[in-house]
C-alpha cells in the first residue's frame, strides 16, 4: 500500500491497491488465499483464563491467607464454630471475586456482537451475503439502511448515504458519506467522511466500498485492543484493607508473644500461657472484617439501586466516595440524545419551542405570549413543510418494565421515540407538538414524488397533491436553499425575495448557529397544472422560502442542578464527547460546567499535545471536542497522574477503554452498549447525570462507615491486647482466661459492627472535598482514636479486675469472681464505645438512638453476656459468676470512664474552627 492514508486515496487507487475489480470483487480463490494470509474477521479476545483459574486466583490475597491461619488456629483450639464461620467468610469471597473478574471478561464479548452476523459481498461478480467473519481486505461489500458496517470499509459509492456513529465517535447526528479523498494528513475518525466502520449503522441511502481493514485492525478492533491491554486499578479501599492486614498481622503476633512471654516469666502455667496468647492473636485479628466490608458494601449497594444506580463491582461503591473528576460524554449523558427543535425564525419573528425530548408536549411561543399555529398561516405552513417532507415517524411504545408494584388497572408507562432520521424526527416532533401530525395530514396529502436528501444537494423535497393542488415541499440548509428561492412568506404574504430580505434570512442563522444550533431552512412552491417535475432541478427552482428551525441535543434537565452539588462537593466535571467544538462549548456553558478561564479545546489540538503538555493543562481544560477514543484514555492517565481519583461516564463503545481504566467506570443504563456495561464498575439504570451525584453520596457514606467499624473493632481489639498485656507486665494472674477472650471478639464484634456498616450519613457530609486517594486508613486522627480509646479500655478494664482482685488476691473463686468483672467491664466498655463511634466529634454529637440496628445489636450483644454470667449450665464453661450490686457498680463506673473522658475533651475543644481547618466546600482541582 503507498504511503497514503485510506482516506486520502481516490477511489480507483483504492480499488488499485486491494486488486480488485468494483463490479467483480475478488474470486472465491483469492479470497480463500487471503484470509490465509490475513485471518478471520473477528475481534480478538486476547488470551483467556479458565474459570477455575480465576476462581483459585481469588484465594492468593494476602489478607485470606490470614484468615486461613485464623481458621487454623480456631480448630487447633476447639473452636468449630468460629473455625467454620471463618470458611464460609473465605468461600464467600472467593465466589464474589470470581463473579466480578468473569463478568469483566465478558466485555470483549459483547464487543464482538456489534459485528454484523452477515454481509452482501461480490464475489466473482455475483452478490453473495456470506458471514461477515469470512470478509477479507479487498471485498466488495454493498450496505444499505438498517445494515451495520460489517468491516472497515473505503467507499467508491455513496448514494444519500448516512451512517449512525455515535457509539465510536460520540458524535449525536448521522454523518453523511462521501467518496471524495480528503487531503489533510490529520483527520479525527468522526471526520473521515469517505470510510465506514466496523459496528456503525447505515441509516440511510445505499453504499458500496473496499474493505481495508478486518478484525483487530478495524478501528473497533483497535478499541478491543485497548479494552485488554488497559489495567484495572486496584480501589482505594482494597488497598487500604491490604495495609491494614499486615498491619494488624504483625502488631498482633508481637504483642501476642510478648504476652506469653511476660506471663511465663511471671510464673504463669507455660501451656495457660500459650492458649492465651492464641486466643489474643485470633482477638486481635478481626477476621469478620472483610465480611463486615462486604456487608456494608452490599448494603450500600441496595441502597444505590433504589437511587437508579447499578453496582457491578462491590469496592467501586467505595471509590466513588473519593471521586475528585468526573469525565463525562457528552451525547446521551449530559444532553438527552434527542434531537430537538427549540428556536423558529418565521416571518422576521423568533419563536422559541418548549418541550423535552420526543415527547409531542410544548408549545411555540414569541417572548413569552404563545402563538396558536392555527392562526398563523405562515407558522402552519412551515409546521406543514416539516411533517410532510420527512420519512421518519413519531410512535409511542411501552417503557422498559421497572421492578415496582403497579396497581392492576394502571396502564404501562409509555414513551415515545422516532424511527428514522433524528434530524427529522425533530421537525416531526416539532410539528405534532401543534397538531400538525400524520394522522392528521395523510387524508389531505398524497406523496407523488421524492427526491431524497444528498450530501452534495444538502436539501431534500417531496411532491405531495391535495384537493387537486401539486406542492413541491422543501428543506436543506439554509444558505444552499436560499439560492433556490425566489419568493418569501412574510406577513401572511408572498413578496419577492430581495437582498434585504435575505440578509435577514442569514443573520438569523448566523445567530442561531453561534447558539450552537444546528440549523435548517423550510420552503415550498405550488406548481401549475401541467407542470410535471421528472428532476429535482424542475421542482427545486422558484421556491417561497418559509423560516428556519434551530435544533440541537438538548441538556438532560437535572444535570444542572447535579452540576453545581458537584462543584459543592469539590469534584470537578470533565466533558468529553465526538460532537464539535462549538456545540460542546455551547452546551457546557448551558449546563454551568465551564467557568471563567475554563480551557475547551479540540482531538487536534489534543493530538499535537504530548503526555508532559497535557498533564501540565490537564486541571484547566473542561471540554474535549472531536476526540478518538485514544484520546479519552490518555485523559483519565493525565488526570490520574496528576493525582486525580477518576470516574468516567459513558454510553458509546469509544468510551470503553477510557470506563475500564478510569478508577470507577460508570455506564449509561439505557443507552449504553453492552460493551461499555461489561467494562464498567457502575450502571445508571436510567441515564441519569443526577444519579452519579447520588451514588457518590452513597460512596462517602459507606467508607465512612467502614472507618466507623475499623474504629470501632480495633479500638476493642487494642484494649483485649492492652487488658492482657499490662497484666502480664505487673505480674497479675489472667484477667481473661481464653475462652472468655473468643466470647468478646464473638459478642461485641459482630453485631454492633455490622450495625455501624449501616450507619446514617452525618449532615455535612457532601459539605467535604474529596478526600485524597492516597489518603492512609488511619487518617484524620482515627489512628489516635483506636490507640487512646483502646488504652483507656484496657486500663479500666485492668482497673475493675484489680479493684476485686486486691480484696482476697490468693482465693481461687474469688479470681474468679475479678475476671467475671473484668469480662463484664470489657464488653461493657466496647458496648458503650460503639455508640462514641458513630460521630467523628463526640458520642453527645448526635442521638444515640437514631441508628436502630444498632441499639438492638447491643442489646443483643447485652443479654448474650448476661447470659454466660447468669445461666447456671454456661458458668462452668465460661468460668464465670453471678455478679452483686457493688460489682456492677464497678462494671459500669469502669466501662463509662473512656467515653466520658473523651467526650469531655471533644466538647471542650471548638469544634467550627476544627471543621474549618479540616475542610473546604469550596473545590480544589489541583
Amino acid at each position: 500500500m503507498s504511503q497514503k492514508e485510506w482516506y486520502q486515496m481516490t477511489a480507483d487507487e483504492v480499488l488499485q491497491s486491494q486488486r480488485v475489480h468494483p463490479s467483480e470483487g475478488l474470486s472465491s480463490a483469492e479470497a480463500d488465499n487471503r484470509q490465509t494470509e490475513a485471518g478471520r474477521n473477528e475481534l480478538s479476545e486476547g488470551k483467556s483464563v479458565s474459570p477455575v483459574t480465576l476462581f483459585l486466583n481469588q484465594f492468593k490475597d494476602f489478607m485470606v491467607l490470614v484468615l486461613m491461619g485464623a481458621t487454623l488456629v480456631s480448630g487447633l483450639l476447639g473452636e468449630y464454630l468460629d473455625a467454620i464461620t471463618i470458611v464460609a467468610i473465605i468461600i464467600m469471597n472467593g465466589i464474589l471475586g470470581f463473579i466480578q473478574e468473569f463478568r469483566a471478561e465478558r466485555s470483549l464479548r459483547a464487543l464482538k456482537e456489534l459485528s454484523a452476523p452477515g454481509a452482501k459481498v461480490m464475489r466473482g461478480g455475483e452478490l453473495q451475503t456470506i458471514p461477515a467473519r469470512d470478509l477479507v481486505p479487498g471485498d466488495i461489500i454493498l450496505l444499505e439502511s438498517g445494515d451495520r458496517v460489517p468491516a472497515d470499509i473505503r467507499l467508491i459509492e455513496a448514494n444519500s448515504f448516512y451512517v449512525e456513529e455515535s457509539a465510536l465517535t460520540g458524535e449525536s447526528v448521522p454523518v453523511g458519506k462521501t467518496v471524495d479523498p480528503l487531503s489533510s494528513d490529520t483527520v479525527t475518525i468522526g471526520d473521515q467522511r469517505n470510510l465506514a466502520f466496523m459496528g456503525t449503522m447505515v441509516t440511510r441511502g445505499t453504499g458500496k466500498g473496499a474493505v481495508v481493514r478486518i478484525g483487530m485492525e478495524t478501528e473497533m478492533g483497535k478499541i478491543a485492543d485497548l479494552i485488554q491491554n488497559t489495567q484495572t486499578l486496584e480501589t482505594p479501599l482494597q488497598h487500604r484493607l491490604e495495609q491494614l492486614g499486615k498491619i494488624l498481622i504483625i502488631v498482633a503476633l508481637c504483642l501476642t508473644v510478648m504476652v506469653v512471654v511476660a506471663g511465663i516469666v511471671h510464673g504463669q502455667p507455660p501451656y495457660a500461657m500459650f492458649l492465651a496468647g492464641v486466643s489474643l492473636a485470633v482477638a486481635a485479628i478481626p477476621e469478620g472484617l472483610p465480611a463486615i466490608v462486604t456487608i456494608a458494601l452490599a448494603l450500600g449497594v441496595q441502597r444505590m439501586i433504589k437511587r437508579k444506580a447499578i453496582v457491578r463491582k462491590l469496592p467501586s461503591v467505595e471509590t466513588l466516595g473519593c471521586a475528585s473528576v468526573i469525565c463525562s460524554d457528552k451525547t446521551g449523558t449530559l444532553t438527552q440524545n434527542k434531537m430537538t427543535v427549540t428556536h423558529l425564525w418565521v416571518g422576521g419573528s423568533l419563536l422559541e419551542v418548549s418541550g423535552d425530548g420526543y415527547t409531542p408536549e410544548g408549545e411555540i411561543s414569541a417572548g413569552g405570549t404563545r402563538v396558536n399555529p392555527a392562526k398563523n398561516s405562515m407558522l402552519r405552513q412551515f409546521l406543514q413543510v416539516s411533517a410532510l417532507c420527512s420519512n421518519a415517524v413519531l410512535y409511542k411504545e411501552e417503557a422498559e418494565p421497572v421492578k415496582k408494584k403497579r396497581a392492576k388497572d394502571e396502564p404501562p408507562e409509555t414513551v415515545w421515540n422516532v424511527k428514522g432520521d433524528p434530524t427529522e424526527g425533530a421537525l416531526v416532533v416539532l410539528a405534532a407538538k401543534a397538531g400538525v401530525t400524520h394522522e392528521v395530514l395523510n387524508p389531505q396529502f398524497d406523496r407523488l414524488a421524492e427526491f431524497p436528501f444528498d450530501s452534495e444537494r444538502k436539501r431534500m423535497s417531496v411532491i405531495v397533491s391535495s384537493g387537486g393542488r401539486k406542492l413541491v415541499m422543501t428543506k436543506g440548509a439554509p444558505d444552499v436553499l436560499m439560492q433556490h428561492c425566489t419568493y418569501i412568506l412574510w406577513d401572511d404574504k408572498v413578496i419577492p425575495f430581495t437582498s434585504t430580505l435575505k440578509a435577514k434570512v442569514m443573520a438569523a442563522n448566523e445567530g442561531m448557529a453561534r447558539s450552537a444550533l444546528r440549523v435548517l431552512g423550510t420552503a415550498y412552491r405550488e406548481l401549475k397544472p401541467t407542470e410535471s417535475c421528472e428532476d429535482h432541478e424542475d421542482a427545486e427552482r422558484g421556491l417561497v422560502f418559509v423560516g428556519l428551525a434551530g435544533m440541537i441535543d438538548p441538556p438532560r434537565r437535572e444535570v444542572r442542578e447535579a452540576m453545581a452539588k458537584c462543584r459543592k462537593a469539590g469534584i470537578k466535571t470533565v466533558m468529553i464527547t465526538g460532537d464539535h467544538l462549538t456545540t460542546a462549548e455551547a452546551i457546557a456553558k448551558q449546563l454551568g460546567m465551564l467557568p471563567a478561564g475554563g480551557m475547551c479545546i479540540s482531538g487536534h489540538q489534543l493530538a499535537a499535545m504530548d503526555d508532559e503538555a497535557l498533564e501540565s493543562k490537564v486541571d484547566d481544560i473542561y471540554v474535549y471536542a472531536r476526540v478518538s477514543p485514544e484520546h479519552k484514555l490518555r485523559i483519565v492517565k493525565a488526570l490520574q497522574a496528576k493525582g486525580h481519583v477518576v470516574a468516567m461516564t459513558g454510553d458509546g463503545v469509544n468510551d470503553a477503554p477510557a470506563i475500564k481504566a478510569a478508577d470507577i467506570g460508570i455506564a449509561m443504563g439505557i443507552s449504553g452498549t453492552d460493551v461499555t456495561k461489561e467494562a464498567s464498575s457502575l450502571v445508571l439504570s436510567d441515564d441519569n447525570f443526577a444519579t452519579i451525584v447520588a451514588a457518590i453520596e452513597e460512596g462517602r457514606g459507606i467508607y465512612e462507615n467502614i472507618r466507623k467499624f475499623i474504629r470501632y473493632l480495633l479500638a476493642s481489639n487494642v484494649g483485649e491486647i492492652l487488658t492482657m498485656f499490662l497484666a502480664m507486665m505487673a505480674g497479675l494472674p489472667l484477667p481473661l482466661i481464653p475462652i472468655q477472650i473468643l466470647w468478646v471478639n464473638l459478642v461485641t464484634d459482630g453485631l454492633p459492627a455490622m450495625a455501624l456498616g449501616v450507619d446514617q450519613a452525618e449532615k455535612d457530609l457532601m459539605q467535604h472535598k474529596p478526600r485524597s486517594a492516597r489518603e492512609n486508613i488511619f487518617a484524620r486522627r482515627l489512628g489516635w482514636k483506636i490507640i487512646s480509646r483502646g488504652f483507656l479500655i484496657g486500663v479500666c478494664t485492668l482497673g475493675a479486675f484489680w479493684l476485686v482482685l486486691r480484696v482476697n488476691p490468693g482465693d481461687a473463686q474469688h479470681l474468679v469472681k475479678a475476671q467475671s468483672v473484668a469480662f463484664a467491664t470489657l464488653v461493657m466498655a466496647q458496648l458503650i464505645h460503639v455508640f462514641d463511634c458513630r460521630s467523628s466529634r463526640s458520642i453527645f454529637h448526635r442521638n444515640p438512638l437514631q441508628n436502630k440496628y444498632l441499639v438492638l445489636a447491643v442489646l443483643s450483644s447485652l443479654v448474650l453476656m448476661l447470659g454466660v454470667m447468669y445461666t447456671p449450665q454456661l458458668q462452668p464453661i465460661f468460668k464465670t459468676v453471678p455478679l452483686g450490686f457493688k460489682d456492677w457498680i464497678i462494671v459500669l463506673v469502669a466501662a463509662g470512664i473512656p467515653t466520658f473522658l473523651m467526650g469531655l475533651g471533644s466538647v471542650m475543644q471548638n469544634p467550627s474552627k476544627k471543621k474549618t481547618a479540616k475542610y473546604s466546600s469550596k473545590p480544589s482541582f489541583r
